[in-house]
C-alpha cells in the first residue's frame, strides 16, 4: 500500500545526526537499539534500530529490489522498529521498578536484609541466582542497595513474593510499562505487564508463586519496549519526575511527579552508582570520573534457546543527569559484557574521557 504525502507544517527535532550517525557506526549492523535522551525534559536526542535501512530506496532513488530485499529479510527485519515496535523481557533492568515498589509500599527498607542462598526451593521448581549458576557462590546477606548493585536474584524473587503481584503491576504502571509511551512515531506497541487475570485470561491457568518471582526479576511474560526502559530511567534519573517522551524539540515539557519519597529515591540510587563501581556488575563502566548510575540485564529470551538479551541502562552525572543511555543488544548475551562497552563507548565521547 501506500499513502500520498502532504505538505503539513515544519518540525525540528531533538534528534541529533553526529549521534544517530556514530552509534550506527559502533552497532555495525548488530540487531541492536540504542537511545539517548534528556531526563529532565524527556526530549530524545538519539533513537537508533540496528540494522537499518536506506531510506532513499524507497524516494529520491527508488530501489524496487532493495525495498523487496528490506521486506523479505526475516532474519534481521530492518524495517522493524526495535526501539518502540519490538518486546522484549527486560530481565534485571526491571528490578529498579520492583525495588521501588518495595521501598514505598514499606515493604522493605534500606537496612532490611535477606539472604543469597544461592537456590531457592518451592516444591520441584528451583530458582538461582545467577552467581550460583556460574560460580557456586552466593552474595550473603544483602539490603536492597547491595541486591542492586550485585542484580541479586534470591533478593527480588524474596522482594517479590513480599510485594505480590499485584504490587509489582502497580508500580510497573505507574513507570509507564503496559502502555504506549505516546512518542510521535507511528507503530508503537504497549508490551506487557501480567497478573492473575490476564494469565487466566490469556493462558487459562491461575497465577502461581513462581509467576511472582519471574516477574520480580524481569522475566515471565513481562514484555516491554527499549523506550519504556528508557523512560523508567529518566523517571529515576529526575528523581521522580515522569517527562513524556517525545522527538519534537520545540514541544512543550509535560512531566507528573511520582511521589517517590526522597529518601527511597536516594536508596536505588546509591545502588545503581554502585553497580558501576568495583564488585558492581557493569565492569565496563568501573573507570570513569565522570559519576554514572546502571543497571545492567541479561534477559532469557524463553524460546527453549539458551540465548539472551544483552541490556544496560544508565544516566549521568548521577547527581544531576544531563543524558540517560539504554541500550540493547538482541540476543546479544549478558548485558555486563555486551551492553555495557557500547554504553561506555558512547559516554566516553559524550564526557570527553578519551582514555576510559
Amino acid at each position: 500500500g501506500r499513502e500520498e504525502p502532504e505538505v503539513k507544517k515544519s518540525i525540528n527535532l531533538s534528534i541529533d545526526a553526529y549521534w544517530q550517525d556514530k552509534i550506527y557506526k559502533i552497532l555495525d549492523g548488530k540487531k541492536a537499539v540504542v537511545i539517548l535522551s534528556e531526563p529532565k525534559t524527556g526530549k530524545i536526542i538519539s533513537l537508533v534500530s540496528s540494522p537499518a535501512y536506506d531510506v532513499n530506496a524507497f524516494s529520491f532513488n527508488q530501489d524496487n529490489k532493495k525495498i523487496q530485499d528490506y521486506l523479505n529479510d526475516k532474519e534481521f527485519f530492518p524495517m522493524m522498529n526495535r526501539a518502540i515496535s519490538a518486546r522484549y523481557h527486560p530481565g534485571s533492568v526491571f528490578k529498579i521498578v520492583v525495588s521501588t515498589a518495595g521501598l514505598e509500599s514499606g515493604v522493605i527498607t534500606k537496612e532490611t536484609l535477606i539472604e543469597d542462598t544461592g537456590v531457592l526451593k518451592i516444591g520441584d521448581y528451583s530458582y538461582n541466582n545467577w552467581l550460583w549458576t556460574k560460580k557456586n557462590q552466593t552474595d550473603g546477606w544483602l539490603n536492597v542497595v547491595t541486591a542492586i548493585k550485585r542484580s541479586n536474584d534470591i533478593f527480588f524473587y524474596k522482594l517479590g513474593e513480599l510485594l505480590g503481584v499485584d504490587r509489582i503491576k502497580d508500580w510497573s504502571l505507574k513507570f509507564g510499562f503496559g502502555k504506549k509511551t505516546g512518542v510521535e512515531i507511528r507503530g508503537e506497541v504497549d508490551g506487557i505487564v501480567p497478573d492473575d487475570k490476564w494469565k487466566r485470561e490469556t493462558k487459562g491457568e491461575p497465577w502461581y508463586l513462581g509467576n511472582t518471582y519471574h516477574l520480580a526479576i524481569g522475566q515471565g511474560d513481562l514484555d516491554v519496549t527499549p523506550l519504556q526502559v528508557n523512560q523508567m530511567t529518566n523517571i529515576i534519573a529526575n528523581k521522580g519526575q515522569k517527562c513524556k517522551m517525545s522527538i519534537l524539540k520545540d514541544t512543550k515539557v509535560e512531566c507528573t511527579n511520582l511521589g517517590i519519597d526522597y529518601h527511597n529515591w536516594n536508596t536505588i540510587v546509591e545502588g545503581m552508582k554502585l553497580a558501576c563501581k568495583t564488585d558492581g556488575t557493569a565492569w565496563p563502566l568501573f573507570n570513569f570520573k565522570t559519576q554514572i548510575a546502571c543497571k545492567t540485564g541479561t534477559a532469557e529470551v524463553g524460546d527453549g534457546s539458551k540465548d539472551t538479551h544483552a541490556w544496560l541502562t544508565a544516566f549521568a552525572p548521577a547527581d544531576d543527569p544531563q543524558i540517560s543511555i539504554t541500550v540493547l543488544v538482541e540476543r546479544g548475551g549478558e548485558g555486563s559484557d555486551v551492553a555495557a562497552p557500547i554504553v561506555g563507548d558512547i559516554l566516553k565521547e559524550w564526557f570527553d574521557e578519551p582514555e576510559t
